[in-house]
């Protein structure tokens, strides 16, 4: 399974490299004094936006965010298999969220000024209900309908689909080497499929809910991207996860059940996906997309399946294909064209 993710914000591709950015952010128009109980949040600074066409730069914090997001997100595969019998789809969306909600909110909370007011609130409500309600219970659904190669392919339409989306909406343009790339990279997906050793039949349902969740998380990245303009990282992620927690309450007595049921191990796994792939990557992710371009970042996460390759090796035994060491190194050149500058 894919774990997608999270945060979103500002256009980005997932991995970049580069100089860091000198940040500035929007000039505050006059309104209520600070510590005045209408006044609103202070915009979170940002990074000053790259000229057109042009790679977006980051810090090496920026690049370290983005090397936590894709390891976090790919070990969640991991996790998700290992606690797979013992939860249900939404039972387990619900369990992360909650302790993500709670281990973030002990960051967040404290240095919380003010809560988004009005209008703010509707962007963070779709990428809340879209992205971490939503793509989580269609993607864990889907997962147990696909075997892992055909799951993989089909979540990382996501990126192409932010690329598009980015380029429209968000104006970020349609730079020629963001496009090669994230085509390339695609291509090593597709053999990593290919060279999966389930061979069973892609059941429609578990299309339909993969292709699903790829479609919902591509429009989350695009509308979470603005509000980091106004909110800090963990603040924005904080947000989506307990407006996606809330969505998920339904499976309460379903997750109840099942804790009850489950062994140790299995729980303990819930927590680290909550902690670590949830809490922590989707803030990183959020970080990283206040920094760079949608469509530039979302091409990083074309290395998360041949991260979760190695990691399943290392943590499962399970002896990777050459098939999926080949599809992986051309995910890693498809990502580092996206790179490249358009002359």
């Amino acid at each position: 399974m894919t774990d997608s993710r999270q945060p979103g914000g500002g256009g980005n591709g997932y991995i970049g490299s580069m100089a860091t950015t000198a940040a500035s952010g929007p000039t505050p128009s006059a309104g209520p004094h600070e510590g005045s109980p209408h006044a609103a949040p202070a915009p979170a600074p940002q990074p000053a936006p790259p000229p057109p066409g042009q790679p977006a730069t980051i810090s090496r914090l920026g690049i370290a965010a983005v090397v936590v997001t894709v390891v976090l997100w790919a070990s969640a595969f991991v996790g998700i298999r290992a606690v797979g019998p013992s939860f249900s789809p939404g039972s387990l969306t619900l369990g992360r969220l909650a302790v993500a909600a709670v281990v973030l909110g002990l960051l967040v909370v404290p240095k919380l000024r003010g809560l988004p007011r009005g209008r703010e609130w509707w962007p963070i409500l779709a990428y809340g209900v879209m992205w971490f309600g939503g793509y989580n219970v269609a993607l864990n659904a889907a997962e147990h309908m696909l075997d892992a190669g055909t799951a993989a392919l089909l979540i990382n339409v996501n990126p192409i689909l932010v690329a598009v989306m980015a380029g429209v909406i968000l104006k970020e343009g349609f730079p020629r080497w963001l496009i090669i790339g994230s085509l390339i990279a695609f291509g090593g997906v597709a053999v990593i499929a290919l060279g999966s050793g389930q061979r069973s039949t892609a059941d429609v349902a578990g299309v339909l809910l993969c292709l699903l969740a790829a479609g919902l998380a591509a429009v989350s990245v695009i509308v979470q991207k603005p509000v980091l303009r106004k909110f800090p990282a963990a603040q924005a992620t904080w947000f989506g996860i307990m407006v996606g927690a809330l969505c998920c309450l339904p499976f309460s007595g379903q997750l109840v059940t099942e804790l009850q049921a489950a062994p140790l191990p299995a729980t303990l796994g819930l927590v680290y996906l909550g902690i670590f792939p949830t809490a922590i990557a989707f803030t990183t992710w959020a970080y990283a997309l206040s920094m760079i371009d949608a469509g530039r970042l979302a091409a990083t996460t074309y290395l998360v399946p041949g991260t979760t390759i190695l990691i399943s090796w290392l943590v499962l035994g399970e002896i990777p294909t050459i098939w999926g060491l080949v599809g992986g190194v051309i995910c890693l050149a498809g990502v580092g064209l996206t790179r490249r500058r358009s002359r």
